[in-house]
């Protein structure tokens, strides 16, 4: 009993793991049933033991993109301020995720204007616990440096705006480019920053 657990549980994760690859190299939504058993090496009617049909199992891709996400901000739990080697520290291990996951990263990316509305939106509400995880991050940063922020959360959301851009320009790169886009990004973040500074409080006469 326990063996055929493990093997069925080793099949569905063959069966995400097809889906993964296959959605990064043409997308999701472009994804048949049949290629998905195939990758996975089963019928496709071997797909229904797991999943009732594509759109549960695109469920279950967006939580793993989205765990993933979360996973790289507690590994990186540095808060984002204006302080330049904690920035500089979330970028590269931002970077360091994303081409290491290139295909999680891809599927995100491709899928948020395409597949079903389901898919969408949970790939949405995925975007926005990253935002709502960094908005967090810069609280508790403003706090500790005695640097108050206008707006965090419009702070947050710019900022994964930027990442999200230019991380795709990133798995394309070679190393010695890639590392110039890292430096540009840590740029960027920091003028977000500087910009939600909240201005100094005037002194009253």
């Amino acid at each position: 009993m326990a063996e055929r657990l493990e093997q069925k549980h080793l099949t569905r994760r063959k069966l995400v793991e097809a889906a993964l690859r296959l959605s990064a190299e043409q997308g999701f939504s472009s994804v048949s049933l049949r290629e998905v058993a195939k990758g996975a090496g089963i019928t496709p009617a071997g797909f229904y033991r797991h999943f009732h049909d594509m759109d549960e199992l695109g469920l279950i891709l967006v939580d793993e993109i989205g765990l993933g996400l979360r996973q790289l901000l507690r590994e990186a739990r540095r808060t984002i301020t204006g302080e330049g080697s904690a920035v500089k520290k979330s970028v590269h291990a931002f970077i360091d995720y994303i081409t290491e996951n290139a295909h999680l990263f891809r599927v995100l990316q491709g899928e948020r204007m395409g597949s079903s509305p389901a898919f969408r939106k949970a790939l949405f509400a995925e975007i926005d616990r990253f935002v709502e995880e960094v908005t967090e991050d810069l609280e508790r940063g403003a706090k500790l440096l005695n640097q108050p922020l206008r707006d965090t959360a419009l702070a947050a959301e710019a900022i994964v705006a930027v990442a999200f851009t230019l991380g795709a320009e990133a798995l394309d790169l070679p190393k010695h480019k890639r590392e110039q886009l890292t430096e540009r990004l840590i740029k960027e973040v920091k003028m977000i920053l500087r910009g939600a500074l909240a201005p100094p409080r005037k002194k009253m006469k």
